[in-house]
């Protein structure tokens, strides 16, 4: 007989508020801020149904890469190891975001381009990313220089950005 995957659902304190983790022993599956529990809710109804789900702590490993980055270390976040469920359109898009280091931005065009693909279907897939911090749809703005599109609000993508060293000043010069 097969034992259900187990999960831990976790929720780490960070400057932007509460996020929510849900790993497995060493591997984040999704990540988001804890005010969109309901978005992981549904990310785990729809990618783990067959899992039990535990409340429980943080690995202690993936807790200290999270401080780490932010207590300034901007690229402690490439160290986890995530396993994303999507489609295997999303699963490129989301692997290309870890292409955009640190400090630096790209725009959905640019995302576009190099995976043969259309801006708004790009936008798409950012939106779904079940771990945007780790693979960072933060770094991605409008053609214009804008910041549009975060599922975790405009504010925190502005403080992530700054965080990292990628905003110069309001008026949307990088």
């Amino acid at each position: 007989m097969e034992t259900a995957m187990q999960l831990i659902k976790s929720e780490i304190d960070s400057p932007l508020g509460a996020i929510t983790l849900v790993t497995d022993a060493d591997t984040v599956l999704v990540c988001e801020f804890a005010d969109r529990d309901a978005r992981v809710v549904r990310q785990l109804t729809q990618y783990y149904p067959e899992a039990t789900v535990v409340d429980g702590a943080c690995p202690q490993s993936i807790k200290a890469t999270f401080d780490a980055y932010f207590a300034g270390d901007r690229d402690a976040l490439l160290g986890l190891k995530t396993d994303p469920q999507g489609t295997a359109f999303e699963k490129r898009v989301w692997q290309d975001l870890k292409s955009i280091k640190a400090g630096l931005t790209d725009s959905y065009g640019g995302m576009a381009k190099r995976l043969n693909s259309s801006p708004r279907a790009v936008g798409r897939a950012n939106g779904r990313n079940p771990i945007g911090l780790i693979h960072p749809c933060h770094r991605v703005i409008g053609a214009d220089g804008s910041l549009t599109g975060y599922a975790g609000g405009l504010e925190r993508k502005e403080w992530l950005l700054r965080h990292e060293k990628a905003i110069l000043d309001l008026t949307g010069t990088m």
